[in-house]
């Protein structure tokens, strides 16, 4: 089940560019911010070292996984570093039931209804709306209104802590959060302060 990472904090640290020997401390000051789903995307260096080490150092506390994956082979290579999330760019159906046959979350890209109904059943635990800017709050109000209750829809690109109010009136369950939080360079400082920003921004948004 996917709702209970999101429970505590519905954002997804998406750690595009994210090198192994900084990926246990950069994880760690996200994660005190309140950020408990972590994703590497399989186009950073090393991503299966990065994802292992993160598993090992928070795996029980945190969701750690992968995104921008492509194929079934990347899904058995997430799962061999101990990753328990894949995230799709897009909608590929082999991709996710090898996700689901074994035994990981997955959450495809989707940008159309087509797309979303036909993730749902192979099998996705939610959906990433995938490029968000190419969307608007509207159109996930009109995918609300089909779309199963209990499904969470989190809309990735683009995103910062001043537009989220407009998405989650629509029915944003929560969002994923890239290079606004995360960007190869950027001082753990800088990062741990922009993780502190969203997560107060989503406080603020359920008071």
């Amino acid at each position: 089940m996917l709702t209970p990472w999101l429970s505590p904090l519905p954002l997804v640290a998406i750690l595009r560019g994210l090198r192994p020997d900084e990926a246990v401390a950069t994880g760690r000051a996200i994660v005190d911010a309140g950020f408990r789903i972590l994703e590497v995307p399989l186009n950073s260096p090393q991503p299966t070292d990065s994802i292992a080490q993160l598993a090992a150092a928070l795996g029980n506390d945190v969701l750690v996984g992968a995104g921008t994956v492509m194929s079934p082979d990347d899904v058995a290579a997430v799962a061999a570093a101990g990753g328990r999330l894949i995230v799709m760019p897009h909608a590929d159906v082999t991709v996710i039931r090898a996700a689901k046959a074994s035994g990981l979350l997955c959450v495809p890209g989707v940008a159309t209804p087509t797309e979303a109904f036909a993730a749902l059943a192979a099998g996705a635990d939610g959906l990433k709306l995938f490029p968000a800017e190419q969307a608007a709050p509207a159109v996930l109000k009109a995918w609300r209104a089909v779309l199963p209750r209990d499904v969470p829809v989190l809309p990735v690109g683009g995103i910062s802590p001043d537009n989220m109010a407009p998405w989650v009136a629509a029915g944003a369950a929560g969002f994923g959060i890239g290079s606004a939080l995360f960007a190869p360079g950027r001082s753990l400082d800088d990062t741990a302060a922009r993780a502190r920003a969203f997560a107060q921004a989503w406080r603020d948004l359920a008071t």
